[in-house]
C-alpha cells in the first residue's frame, strides 16, 4: 500500500524517475503515468485521456437530462431473483476468521520482520483493505460474515446471558458515526502518514489493540449499535455494499434472504439521507484515498520545497502528511457542500441543506469505490502475490501449509511498457467509470429531491461540475510524476 515497504521495486521505479524526467521536459505533449504505489513512469498522451474522460461524464449528465425520469426509474428498479441465502453459517465463518485474526497477530509479533514475508501487514493492507474493499462493491456485504467480531460477541453475550435486544443502547443515537469518522481519520493517518504501518509487530499491537477495544465496545452497546456506528471497518464496507450487483432481502423467514441481481448502485437509490457524520464519513472515505496519490507528486512536494528525487522518507514528512490529511478533507468537504447548496439555489429547493447533502452525498459512493480500485490496483497484483506466498509459512519456521511458500513473485505483471499501458489505461477506465456512474445515482437521488425533471436537471449542474473537476484530477494523479 501507499507508501510502505516497496521492497526491490522502489530503486528501479526511482532510476525511471531519473531517467524520464529528462525525456519529458523535451516532450510537450508527454505526461507521466502513475501505476499505483508501485511508481511506473511510461510517457503517454495523458492530456487525451483527460479531456475525454472529463467529456464522458460532461455527456452524461446531458443524456440524463433529455431521459424522461420513469424511463430511468424502471431501469433501476429491475430486479432478477436468485435463490435464498440463510444466516445459518455466519456464526461459524465469524468464528473461523476470528481464528485466523488471532494467528495473524501473532504472526505480526512473534513471526519475519519484513512485511513482505509476514502474512499480518500484507493481509490487513492488500486483501483486506484493497481486495475486500474490491469484493464489497462487486457481491454484497461480505464483511457482516467476515468480520471477526461477531461470533466472539454471540458466544460472551449468550455465556453472560444477555439478549441483542437489551444491548442496544440509545445514547449512541445522537451520537450518529462520530465515533467510526474519528476511528477512520486515525486509520486514514496510522496508514498514510504514521512513519511504519507495515512493521509487523507494531501493527500487531494496533490491530490486536483495535479488536479488543471495538468488542468491549460492542458489548457495552450491543453488536448493532456499535458496528453500524463505531467500528469504522463496517460502516465503510456497508456503505461500498451498496453499491454491489447482488442484493440480498432481510424480511425473508427465520432470517433468510433472498438474493437478487440488481444493476450497479441500483440500492443507492433507496437509501436513507445520512445524517452529518455520515456525510462527513463519506467525504473522508474520498478525501483520504485521494491525499494517498497527491502526497507523493512532484507537485505537492514541491510546494514545501522538497526534492522529489532526494525523497526524505514518512518520518521527515509526519507534519506535512498529516496537514495534508485534513486540507484534502476540508477542501472536498468544502466543494461537495457548496456544489449541494449552489443546486438547492437554482431549482429553488425547499428542503433543508442537511437534507439534499445527507442524500447526494450517496453518489460519491462509485467515485470513491473506483478511486479505491484504481489506486490500489498495482498493490493487490503484486503484494496480493506476496500475501499468497506469506499465508503458507506465516511464522517463517520453513512451512508450507498451502504449497504456496516457494512460488515465484511475478512483479513482471505491472513492470514494462506494455503492462504500464494496459493498466494505465484500465485505472483511468474505473476513475471515469466511476464518475459516470456518479451522475448516474446522483440524478436518481435528485429527482426524489425535486419531482420536476427540469428542476432535478438544475439542481445538479454544479455537483456535476464537481464531478467533472474531480475526474480530470484524478485522471491527473495517475498521470503525474511521484517520488518515494
Amino acid at each position: 500500500m501507499s507508501g510502505r515497504t516497496e521492497g526491490g521495486a522502489v530503486e528501479h521505479c526511482r532510476l525511471l524517475l531519473c531517467c524520464f524526467t529528462g525525456i519529458a521536459a523535451l516532450s510537450p505533449t508527454a505526461a507521466f503515468a502513475h501505476a499505483s504505489d508501485r511508481g511506473h513512469v511510461l510517457l503517454l498522451p495523458t492530456g487525451y485521456y483527460i479531456a475525454g474522460g472529463a467529456l464522458a461524464v460532461a455527456v452524461s449528465f446531458l443524456i440524463l437530462a433529455l431521459l424522461p425520469p420513469d424511463a430511468l426509474d424502471r431501469f433501476w428498479r429491475r430486479r432478477l431473483p436468485l435463490f435464498v441465502f440463510g444466516d445459518g453459517l455466519r456464526t461459524t465463518i465469524s468464528l473461523i476468521s476470528f481464528a485466523g485474526f488471532a494467528i495473524l497477530v501473532t504472526a505480526g509479533l512473534f513471526g519475519s520482520r519484513d512485511p513482505l514475508s509476514n502474512p499480518l501487514p500484507l493481509v490487513i493492507w492488500t486483501l483486506l483493505w484493497v481486495g475486500l474493499a474490491m469484493l464489497q462493491g462487486l457481491l454484497g456485504d461480505l464483511w457482516s460474515w467476515l468480520n471477526p467480531w461477531y461470533a466472539p460477541w454471540r458466544i460472551i453475550s449468550r455465556l453472560i446471558g444477555r439478549e441483542e435486544e437489551a444491548q442496544e443502547m440509545r445514547p449512541l443515537t445522537w451520537l450518529g458515526s462520530w465515533p467510526a469518522v474519528i476511528l477512520f481519520c486515525a486509520f486514514a493517518w496510522f496508514e498514510l502518514i504514521d512513519p511504519a504501518p507495515d512493521d509487523p509487530a507494531r501493527l500487531a499491537f494496533a490491530a490486536g489493540l483495535y479488536w479488543l477495544l471495538s468488542f468491549i465496545a460492542m458489548l457495552v452497546f450491543g453488536y448493532r449499535g456499535w458496528s453500524q456506528r463505531g467500528e469504522f471497518l463496517t460502516v465503510f464496507f456497508a456503505m461500498v455494499a451498496r453499491f454491489a450487483l447482488l442484493e440480498r432481502n432481510e424480511d425473508g423467514r427465520d432470517g433468510d434472504g433472498r438474493l437478487n441481481l440488481c444493476w450497479p448502485g441500483a440500492k443507492l437509490l433507496a437509501a436513507e439521507p445520512l445524517p452529518p457524520s455520515g456525510v462527513a464519513f463519506l467525504l473522508l472515505a474520498l478525501s483520504s484515498v485521494s491525499f494517498d496519490g497527491l502526497s507523493k507528486t512532484f507537485f505537492w512536494l514541491g510546494l514545501f520545497g522538497i526534492n522529489p528525487l532526494e525523497y526524505p522518507g514518512r518520518t521527515a514528512l509526519v507534519g506535512i502528511g498529516s496537514f495534508g490529511l485534513v486540507l484534502t478533507f476540508v477542501l472536498l468537504a468544502a466543494a461537495f457542500m457548496l456544489a449541494v447548496i449552489l443546486g438547492r439555489y437554482l431549482a429553488g429547493s425547499r428542503h433543508s441543506l442537511g437534507e439534499a447533502a445527507g442524500l447526494l452525498v450517496w453518489s460519491i459512493v462509485p467515485i470513491a469505490l473506483a478511486y479505491h480500485i484504481a489506486h490500489y490496483l498495482t498493490a493487490l497484483l503484486v503484494d496480493g502475490q506476496y500475501a499468497i506466498a506469506a499465508l503458507s509459512d506465516p511464522f517463517a519456521l520453513g512451512w508450507n501449509l498451502f504449497g504456496t511458500s516457494e512460488m515465484q513473485i511475478e512483479a513482471g505483471v505491472v513492470a514494462g511498457a506494455d503492462s504500464a499501458w494496459w493498466l494505465w489505461n484500465l485505472q483511468a477506465g474505473i476513475i471515469i467509470a466511476g464518475h459516470m456512474l456518479a451522475v448516474l445515482v446522483a440524478h436518481g437521488l435528485a429527482w426524489r429531491l425535486h419531482p420536476i425533471p427540469a428542476r432535478a436537471a438544475l439542481s445538479q449542474l454544479p455537483l456535476t461540475v464537481l464531478m467533472i473537476a474531480y475526474t480530470v484530477f484524478g485522471l491527473w494523479l495517475l498521470a503525474t510524476p511521484t517520488a518515494g
